[in-house]
């Protein structure tokens, strides 16, 4: 009696049927991607971090308490052999509050041009609005206009006067908080009191600061 003949399987490319979308968490969350892939023979799946090249066997990722560094594309990646891997990406963003990173009192000279700046890393971007010493609110006029790009805003004066000495606060805030730093536009050879000084910080200590914060994250 003839043996029955054992059955041929046709290899299939491996590919991916299903993936996680992209993601958006706050800092400090966590994070569970899936990827799954089907073919003949049965594929391998890797996850892949780029910016560090890690690598994670297996169709789940888990990262906890994820932090702002972590944000980027992770690649999901399944090979059987067959032809080439298939591959797919994933975005994670990461959002965390602003911190404000570059402040510096400047010099200035009477009719002369000057720039304030205050830059703040924040997810998402952050809104910027200046402060004089006196807590009034700074805006535009002919010797004076704000400027806000991306990541930092810029007080520029086009024809500096006496009155534009002192001190300013810049307040960066978004959905998840906020920062305030201070810093001084001075003439050259002026003497200021003692307590004049720069001044970064979460804010949460002046009252003024702190009423503020919460007014403005309740229009958001």
């Amino acid at each position: 009696v003839q043996a029955p003949r054992r059955g041929i399987y046709p290899q299939v490319p491996a590919r991916i049927v299903n993936i996680s979308q992209d993601v958006s968490v706050n800092e400090g969350g966590n994070v569970y991607l899936f990827c799954l892939a089907v073919g003949r023979p049965e594929p391998t799946v890797t996850w892949k971090e780029n910016k560090y090249g890690l690598m994670s066997e297996g169709e789940f990722l888990d990262i906890t308490e994820i932090k702002r560094h972590q944000a980027e594309e992770f690649e999901c990646i399944t090979n059987n052999g067959v032809t080439q891997p298939d591959i797919r990406k994933v975005k994670v963003t990461v959002n965390y509050p602003p911190m404000i990173t570059d402040v510096k009192n400047m010099p200035a000279q009477l009719g002369k041009t000057a720039i304030l700046r205050c830059e703040a890393m924040a997810v998402p971007t952050a809104s910027f609005e200046w402060y004089r010493d006196d807590r009034r609110p700074v805006e535009n006029d002919n010797t004076l206009r704000i400027k806000n790009e991306k990541t930092r805003s810029l007080l520029l004066f086009t024809n500096v006067t006496v009155k534009h000495f002192g001190n300013y606060t810049c307040f960066a805030s978004n959905r998840l908080g906020a920062s305030n730093a201070s810093m001084l536009l001075f003439r050259p050879g002026a003497v200021y009191g003692r307590g004049v000084a720069v001044n970064v910080g979460v804010s949460a200590g002046i009252g003024f600061w702190l009423c503020l914060s919460v007014s403005l994250l309740m229009k958001v």
